[in-house]
């Protein structure tokens, strides 16, 4: 599930009502949007394929991935997000975090692998979608409709109403309050017994 599509006339007005493809500072206002909602922001490389904005560099988790790529694709004339997103360090952390383990194999604060440093990475050494895929989405997405609360969503996807905080919990920090959703807003919505 490499490629999403999003409703471009729906979400946070980033680009002042233009397309992606007419903003000049497209990479850095889309990275300084996602670490604004609470989401990290290093080692994720944002570039416009055509109309389609690709999301590619190593994130921590799973969930993390998903609300990277639901964070970008929430943005109004945002249509299409193409997920380069893999789970685990970069290639330059994950040769430093080897020779700090050999080194001292015991686990501390200041070699935990969450914590990587920084490198530059030229574009032909992000993942690509095929990469991307070997961490495959275990959430599924519901696009908000026109009078859709989060206990109605959870009454159709769960069967329950009162279901509707696992969806909430599965959107932070993008949601603030779970009455504030939009048409067209495009949300995670976890299996039953997954983690958020």
């Amino acid at each position: 599930m490499g490629l999403f599509d999003f409703i471009s006339s729906a979400g946070s007005k980033l680009f002042g009502g233009k397309k992606p493809s007419e903003i000049p500072n497209l990479s850095t206002l889309i990275r300084d949007h996602v670490i604004s909602l609470g989401l990290p922001g290093k080692h994720i490389h944002y570039f416009l394929e055509g109309e389609t904005i690709a999301v590619a560099g190593w994130v921590e988790s799973k969930e993390i991935k998903e609300k990277v790529i639901l964070a970008v694709g929430n943005v109004e004339g945002v249509d299409k997000v193409e997920d380069r997103l893999v789970v685990g360090p970069p290639p330059s952390a994950r040769a430093t975090q080897a020779k700090v383990e050999t080194a001292s194999p015991a686990p501390t604060a200041t070699n935990s692998p969450a914590i990587w440093p920084e490198a530059p990475i030229p574009v032909e050494q992000l993942p690509t979608a095929e990469e991307a895929d070997q961490d495959a989405w275990t959430s599924g997405t519901y696009t908000v409709k026109r009078g859709d609360t989060l206990s109605k969503i959870a009454k159709e996807v769960y069967g329950s109403a009162s279901k509707y905080p696992l969806i909430f919990e599965a959107n932070k920090p993008m949601l603030k309050d779970p009455d504030k959703i939009y048409p067209g807003q495009v949300l995670r919505i976890p299996e039953l017994g997954d983690s958020v």
